[in-house]
């Protein structure tokens, strides 16, 4: 292991030394940035005006929402329970575009239901959701509570606030959340990508130069394998805490100063005016960025050393610089299919087809990411843990089959590599 280390540090050195990781330390973020502040500044700004019946039996909301009035939204209460069909064919309730419906229950497990008409647009549906929950949460801290409502809300659940076609009720509206969790799985594998190839030129670069001959003489072929899995790690690992860490100040600098909170009574009063939508509500108030990142340093972690193993592997048996390109693209194809398995979770969350993806190693980091942003139900958490221990036990056996084909391959030279050879070094110990 001693000698692992070392390796690992050489490896870390010569990547923290070149001019192509810094550069990606700072302007691949700053990119980041940009399209974000694009979205943010563009996206979801579709105009509609409704007119929305709250039914509030318990009379919770106490006929109110908010201290301004919203000039795209109307709000009228009705204190008698609806039944969804009278709401969706009698007359009186024409003029409604679309029904909420709070009951008694909504403080204990925050949920409600709103049920259209129309499809609503992006910034209506966040509008809406956002005018209730600030509302509910006035009222869950001034009852349950001694904090003030600010303090309240740094330690608020978010409300779970479903769409529903009125005439057709059980036709759920997706959660966007889910696309945040295809970010962080896309980011995985891009990571992924690029220091996946690192780890196979570095293996190719001294292959060819015949300074592994020097090397093995000093280390066993594991110990090598694993020092530069290792180090290359050690370096993407710094990469994504740059990321994070630069990515982090530019929102938070995006928050204070442009897209400030439009619900906030301080900047109401303060006559702060913010480009408020659907995309800067999603990224800054329903992301739990903390378990987020948390699990995505570890499924990262994992899914680096299932797939380095991979890349390692195959640079230690190729004949030549094509034969490591031709076997290449497979793999190419294996991470461009986990990208799909991600957006496939998003759109068919609950098909025991996005259950197999997540246990499945090859695209269970980008479809667990997925799950876990767009929330699992209740009793079926633990498929998260299922899936991080089976994609961890993997890699350990990945590892063990690439450290076989590293020590027979790595001295092969001039051969046109070809499955039997694969075939071959695996079964010589």
């Amino acid at each position: 292991m001693r000698n692992s280390w070392i390796i690992a540090m050489r490896e870390l050195r010569e990547r923290l030394g070149s001019r192509s990781f810094i550069l990606m330390a700072i302007l691949g973020p700053l990119v980041v940035l940009t399209f974000t502040y694009l979205i943010f500044q563009f996206g979801g700004k579709e105009q509609q005006k409704w007119h929305v019946l709250i039914v509030d039996p318990a009379n919770i909301m106490e006929h109110k929402i908010m201290a301004a009035e919203d000039p795209n939204i109307q709000y009228s209460f009705a204190t008698n329970y609806i039944e969804i069909e009278h709401f969706a064919k009698e007359k009186r309730f024409e003029d409604f575009d679309a029904m909420v419906e709070v009951n008694e229950k909504v403080l204990s497990n925050k949920s409600c239901f709103l049920f259209y008409r129309e499809k609503p647009s992006f910034t209506m549906s966040v509008n809406i959701r956002y005018q209730v929950e600030r509302r509910l949460e006035e009222v869950l801290a001034k009852q349950f509570t001694k904090l003030s409502v600010a303090d309240f809300r740094k330690i608020k659940q978010p409300l779970n606030f479903a769409f529903r076609n009125v005439y057709d009720p059980n036709d759920v509206k997706s959660d966007m959340a889910g696309w945040v969790g295809l970010f962080f799985g896309a980011v995985i594998f891009v990571f992924i990508f690029l220091f996946g190839m690192t780890i196979l030129r570095s293996v190719s670069r001294e292959k060819t130069n015949r300074v592994v001959e020097i090397l093995l003489a000093t280390v066993k072929p594991r110990s090598l394998m694993l020092g530069k899995i290792l180090g290359i790690g050690i370096s993407a690992f710094l990469q994504v805490f740059l990321w994070c860490l630069i990515i982090g100040l530019g929102l938070y600098f995006m928050r204070e100063t442009i897209f400030v909170d439009m619900y906030d009574a301080s900047n109401q009063v303060a006559g702060q005016v913010s480009d408020y939508n659907q995309f800067v509500e999603l990224v800054f108030d329903r992301v739990q960025f903390g378990v987020m990142l948390f699990y995505f340093s570890l499924f990262f972690a994992c899914g680096y050393l299932f797939y380095g193993a991979f890349f390692a592997a195959l640079g230690a048996v190729s004949g030549s610089e094509s034969d490591g390109q031709q076997f290449l693209i497979p793999l190419i194809l294996i991470l461009c299919f986990a990208l799909y398995a991600g957006y496939f979770a998003l759109e068919n969350p609950d098909s025991p087809w996005t259950t197999f993806l997540m246990y499945f190693p090859f695209t269970s980091p980008v479809v667990a990411m997925v799950k876990l942003a767009m929330g699992f139900a209740e009793g079926d958490a633990y498929q998260l843990f299922v899936s991080l221990f089976l994609l961890l036990v993997s890699s350990i056996g990945v590892i063990a089959i690439a450290a076989r084909l590293f020590k027979n391959g790595l001295l092969q030279f001039g051969h046109t590599l070809r499955f039997k050879n694969i075939i071959l070094w695996l079964k010589v110990k």
